[in-house]
């Protein structure tokens, strides 16, 4: 309580997940509290297991909003009140408010905005002969990908390590089936800091000028995955846009403020 009352800390906002060391959500707040005066403060849950969650809420009163990443994105949605529209949707969260009853129990929400994020940041590099993508990875973001595909009208193919109905596993993407889907997102961790040099088992020789490979990770700057596809004259992106746009918008949920990029 110490730490806090030097702070004049009088909100809390965190992130949970595991492991949280490529996460850059912490300093993104905490900049933006410094720079705009605001007496709040972000922090890391990593937890080792999603049965730990309760505890976080009890044990920071000061809660009011959660960001939810990689592996609880799914897992969480058995402890919350309520979930929004897309949340439902989707079958997965990446945002939670936590709201303080009467009686002082909280309720606690669940929304998803890492469609809106990557909606945002994707549909500027569409071009009109974009029309089917390949999802790489089945996890909580996939849900969102998918969700936000689905809006833009654009049709898509799961692909993963394991046979799944309506899928792809990685040993079906031959060259025929990489030249019709001219847009290959990874939504998986595969990539991720400290591991930059593992990257998706997909033939990248088929990739061509055509094509849009999107990364969701953002850390590195540059994966392994869009290096090889901007190598062959692919578009890429990495998933900074997405994770600005998608942490701006939780904010305006958890505040009802619109912060600006």
């Amino acid at each position: 309580m110490l730490r806090k009352t030097e702070k004049n800390i009088t909100k809390e906002y965190g992130i949970i997940g595991n492991p949280l060391c490529h996460s850059l959500s912490p300093n993104f707040f905490n900049e933006r509290f410094a720079a705009q005066n605001i007496a709040s403060e972000y922090l890391k849950f990593e937890i080792s297991s999603i049965e730990e969650f309760p505890n976080i809420i009890k044990e920071h009163p000061l809660l009011v909003g959660l960001n939810v990443t990689i592996p609880y994105k799914q897992a969480v949605i058995p402890y919350l009140d309520e979930l929004d529209e897309h949340a439902e949707a989707m079958g997965a969260v990446n945002v939670v408010k936590v709201e303080t009853r009467e009686d002082g129990s909280k309720y606690l929400k669940g929304y998803n905005t890492d469609w809106y994020g990557f909606t945002e940041s994707f549909r500027p590099l569409l071009q009109v002969h974009h029309h089917q993508a390949l999802i790489l990875g089945t996890g909580g973001a996939s849900k969102a990908i998918a969700y936000s595909l689905k809006r833009l009208g654009i049709e898509y193919k799961f692909v993963s390590r394991r046979q799944m109905e309506g899928g792809l596993v990685y040993e079906d993407l031959t060259d025929e089936v990489i030249n019709k889907y001219t847009m290959i997102i990874n939504t998986s961790p595969v990539g991720t800091f400290p591991n930059v040099k593992e990257c998706p088992n997909i033939p990248y020789h088929c990739i061509t000028r055509g094509h849009v490979v999107y990364d969701l990770i953002y850390n590195p700057i540059k994966t392994l995955f869009l290096r090889q596809a901007e190598t062959c004259g692919a578009t890429i992106s990495n998933g900074w846009n997405m994770f600005v746009n998608q942490a701006l918008k939780s904010y305006e949920i958890w505040e009802g403020v619109r912060w600006e990029k």
